[in-house]
């Protein structure tokens, strides 16, 4: 039986920086607690659906006798109750922020490089996320360079997100391309 890959362009969530900011505001930060699960909770579908992803890219690979390409290191999933909780102490805050951030750094280096070997042009480009810079000026401003720092991270992920689902698009253009090329 022939399997093909099975590509269906699909958007990860969005989180809405300035409605849940606004939000938070408006309750005394209590909206701060589902905007950090929401965030948490995006990031662990988001890897856990790349890593299916992947998996059937290299089962494609591998059906037409191509070397598969080294698959992303695996994520554990967070717990995105207990973070989403654990803010109440304010400190978690800092760690989330600093976790989330470098996972998407990683993540997006690990992408570029597997999609390099899959895509004849380049179509994916990581984002440069300077995590230094935000906990220099986080400490700096004793605290408030967090909501800077939250706001960029929720802007990058976002991105992030549309710019794969433009991946997920152009693999599943080229299959259908190799797929006809094969039939004649």
């Amino acid at each position: 039986m022939e399997t093909t890959l099975k590509i269906k362009a699909e958007s990860d969530r969005k989180v809405w920086f300035s409605m849940w900011f606004l939000g938070a505001i408006v309750t005394f930060g209590i909206a701060f607690f589902p905007m950090f699960y929401r965030l948490v909770e995006g990031r662990n579908n988001h890897f856990r659906k790349e890593a299916e992803f992947e998996e059937q890219i290299a089962a494609c690979a591998e059906k037409r006798d191509k070397e598969p390409q080294a698959k992303t290191e695996l994520y554990k999933p967070m717990n995105a109750k207990a973070w989403a909780a654990s803010i109440i102490f304010v400190v978690p805050v800092f760690v989330l922020l600093y976790v989330l951030s470098k996972d998407l750094a990683v993540h997006e280096r690990n992408q570029d490089a597997f999609l390099a070997a899959a895509l004849p042009e380049r179509v994916f480009m990581p984002q440069t996320i300077p995590i230094k810079t935000y906990a220099v000026l986080t400490l700096v401003t004793l605290g408030v360079g967090a909501v800077y720092w939250l706001y960029k991270v929720v802007n990058l992920y976002n991105a992030h997100f549309k710019a794969h689902l433009q991946v997920q698009k152009e693999l599943g253009r080229l299959m259908e391309e190799e797929k006809i090329v094969e039939h004649m």
